[in-house]
């Protein structure tokens, strides 16, 4: 009895541990943030930093509101694509595919996982952005561009997330709808999937925070023009490709500005992330 409970302790230690170091992790972040880019917004101007419209470190204008559109933008056309597509497919995957067919969709949705960022922002520059170039208005390199490539990378998260919440749900859940005379369709859609709701909104959630946190594919394929784009079809830059396009460079006030960006992403992270779960409260509360 001894040994199991030195086990326990044991291991109660080392969960606290885990959890005290990913805490620990998330406030050296925050306090790097706001040590280092709260005084540049500061000396800026928290107004002119956030709704100025003209990037020009050569000039110091720092207005970062074409790129806080441009990620509103990127995200919310990820989530067009990405969202609908990745919620279905795991539908199918856990009530619909049959074991054949899961097989085969079931290894390529992990092999999406595992493709590198670089090589999604390659297929978006050699297939996506010539096939819009050639058949809509503009170069190719768009917000349109940078909305699809991200929303086939947040693909393999939401599919997985939802699935394991679906496959979660009791089968007594189902059976029952079955036994009240339910076909399988209304089964899946009118109890499953609100059973699975919270599950659904985390693979949303997280799905999300992929989508606007994504550099390397968002610069290749988004054209990097700091301006508020006026269609799908304009360039557009993102805080996280303003940043890793200008920080090997920057110095000083521009250093900042650029670490300032970075803390203006955390916080719409956080607000998305506060966003979704006061959904899922919701739909949970009903």
């Amino acid at each position: 009895m001894s040994k199991l409970a030195n086990k326990e302790s044991a291991a109660k230690v080392l969960f606290a541990f885990a959890a005290a170091v990913s805490i620990l992790a998330v406030a050296l972040i925050c306090i790097f943030l706001a040590v280092n880019g709260l005084p540049a917004m500061i000396e800026i101007g928290i107004p002119e930093f956030l709704f100025g419209t003209t990037w020009k470190p050569g000039s110091d204008l720092y207005g970062i509101f074409p790129m806080i559109v441009g990620s509103i933008y990127v995200t919310a056309g990820a989530i067009i694509v990405g969202v609908p597509a990745g919620i279905l497919t795991a539908l199918f995957l856990s009530r619909f595919a049959s074991r054949r067919i899961a097989s085969v969709v079931r290894p390529g949705v992990e092999l999406l996982a595992g493709i590198p960022s670089v090589v999604y922002g390659f297929f978006g520059l050699m297939i996506i952005v010539p096939f819009i170039r050639s058949t809509m208005p503009g170069r190719g390199l768009s917000l349109l561009a940078a909305a699809l490539i991200l929303g086939i990378m947040i693909l393999p998260t939401i599919i997985t997330v939802s699935k394991n919440a679906l496959d979660a749900v009791p089968k007594s859940y189902y059976e029952g709808a079955l036994a009240l005379g339910a076909t399988h369709e209304r089964a899946v859609f009118s109890v499953l999937v609100p059973a699975a709701f919270s599950g659904i909104m985390a693979a949303v959630v997280l799905g999300v925070g992929r989508a606007i946190g994504e550099t390397m594919a968002v610069v290749m394929v988004a054209g990097n023009q700091p301006v508020i784009p006026d269609s799908l079809f304009e360039g557009v830059r993102t805080m996280t490709a303003n940043i890793v396009l200008e920080m090997g460079y920057a110095a000083d006030l521009h250093r900042g500005a650029l670490i300032a960006t970075g803390v203006v992403l955390f916080v719409f992270i956080l607000l998305i992330s506060a966003l979704f779960n006061a959904i899922k409260r919701r739909g949970e509360l009903r």
